[in-house]
């Protein structure tokens, strides 16, 4: 069971390279998103178009996750809105929408064009989030789903959608179809659930999450329980377990990706500054790469693990190393080409007039002169590392990032800390252990 894996898109791809094997889909975004391409009136068709991918799909859960708009209900009473179309009177209001929802196609784009919306005062924000800042009016619109549980109607109202903008969005399950083939009694499994699970049931699971705090796992158990007499007691890990386990995939995201872009960044940093030409490409190119955000970089490398033909998600992913990888060169490379910059003429033309060669030259002269800049550099790029290794829970990759998305997502500050502090810690340590790592390899002479 993977979380988190980023938006539709994202997931449906996984799921295409056999990366997953099955994920709850809704109908709206299959038609007006992932398949926009493909014109679907119908269950029948919807289905052809998606065998033609390899993947399979189930009647409908029973629920109806559609999209919806909502305004705190005191400012929308105010202001005399009850519908999306009474907001284009209003120009001047702030929206604060979720990033997948303003570049979806069934998302702001088409709704603001029809319905004629401002795009003046349209922020992106996480979905999370915006419910936090509605609520402190530093937004007065956002996107919401109908089984969302925060939404109480005694203090936000969602707005009709009078047009009829937004499809239905019936919750499916989407299958690999060689799955199916291999595992068919998972199938049959799955058939109890179809139309069991209504709006009201799915609004109070999150309720179950969102406000006591229940681990999904446990409410989906009970849920099973109460409406299918299905009895599942979903493993238990304390505090404890839990952060030692995201510390451990951390390292391991961290030990994979580091210790390669050392081996290869310092050749790349001498190469820089031996060949100023080239150098000055491989400074580029790396620099680059810096500039990159995470979740773009991750998943412009997803068609790159599927070439290489390994999992693009998932705990341990090699999407998320390569990522790691890449942001990890660039200080080793800079420093390493600095430190050999910084090098006094003097001691290169010494060991030339003793006869060394370029090669005994670098690995006598000035490499270890060098060493400082380079242990520096080392011990930035693993304090970055493991920065950044939180990103890799975008895509199931596991590690500290787990519990900070998830705790964003639920709104506790508790959980977000369970991720933070140890990354923190770690990357002290990290700087603690490269000072202490420099003061014993560097001569007296160095210091």
């Amino acid at each position: 069971h993977l979380r988190h894996l980023g938006g539709s898109r994202l997931v449906f791809q996984a799921l295409k390279q056999q990366d997953i094997v099955a994920y709850i889909e809704y109908t709206g975004t299959i038609d007006q998103e992932l398949l926009a391409d493909t014109p679907i009136a119908t269950d029948k068709q919807r289905a052809e178009a998606l065998a033609e991918h390899g993947i399979m799909i189930s009647p409908s859960l029973g629920f109806n996750n559609t999209y919806a708009i909502a305004m705190r209900r005191q400012q929308a009473e105010q202001l005399g809105i009850v519908s999306i179309s009474d907001l284009a009177r209003h120009r001047l209001l702030k929206y604060g929408l979720s990033n997948e929802f303003i570049d979806r196609g069934d998302g702001w784009p088409a709704l603001s064009q029809r319905y004629a919306l401002p795009t003046e005062h349209v922020f992106g924000l996480d979905h999370d989030l915006a419910y936090r800042q509605l609520r402190a009016g530093e937004i007065d619109v956002m996107d919401a789903y109908v089984t969302d549980a925060r939404i109480d109607p005694a203090e936000l109202i969602l707005l009709q959608d009078d047009k009829k903008h937004f499809p239905e969005y019936s919750a499916v399950i989407l299958y690999s179809s060689q799955m199916a083939e291999r595992y068919p009694q998972l199938v049959t499994a799955w058939q109890r659930l179809i139309g069991q699970v209504d709006e009201d049931a799915m609004r109070q699971m999150n309720g179950e999450v969102e406000f006591n705090h229940l681990d999904e796992s446990q409410v989906a158990a009970n849920f099973l329980k109460e409406r299918l007499q299905i009895v599942y007691q979903p493993p238990v890990q304390t505090r404890s377990q839990r952060v030692v386990q995201h510390i451990l995939e951390h390292l391991d995201l961290v030990r994979r990706s580091l210790l390669p872009a050392i081996l290869i960044a310092i050749p790349l940093g001498v190469i820089a500054f031996h060949w100023r030409l080239l150098g000055q490409t491989i400074l580029g190119i790396t620099s680059i790469v810096q500039t990159i955000p995470a979740l773009a970089l991750l998943v412009m490398l997803i068609p790159v693990s599927n070439w290489l033909g390994a999992s693009s998600v998932g705990r341990g992913s090699i999407t998320a190393v390569l990522a790691l990888f890449l942001y990890s060169l660039l200080p080793v490379v800079r420093n390493t080409f600095a430190g050999l910059n910084d090098v006094p003429a003097f001691y290169r033309d010494s060991a030339q007039a003793l006869g060394l060669s370029s090669f005994w030259r670098l690995s006598y002269v000035e490499l270890p002169l060098a060493t400082r800049s380079v242990l520096a550099g080392i011990k930035t790029a693993a304090v970055l590392n493991i920065g950044y290794a939180t990103l890799g829970a975008l895509i199931g990759a596991g590690g500290l990032g787990q519990p900070i998305l998830t705790g964003i997502r639920l709104n506790r500050f508790d959980l977000i800390l369970e991720g933070a502090l140890p990354a923190a810690l770690l990357a002290l340590a990290a700087q603690a252990m490269f000072e202490l790592l420099e003061r014993r390899v560097l001569s007296k002479g160095l210091k």
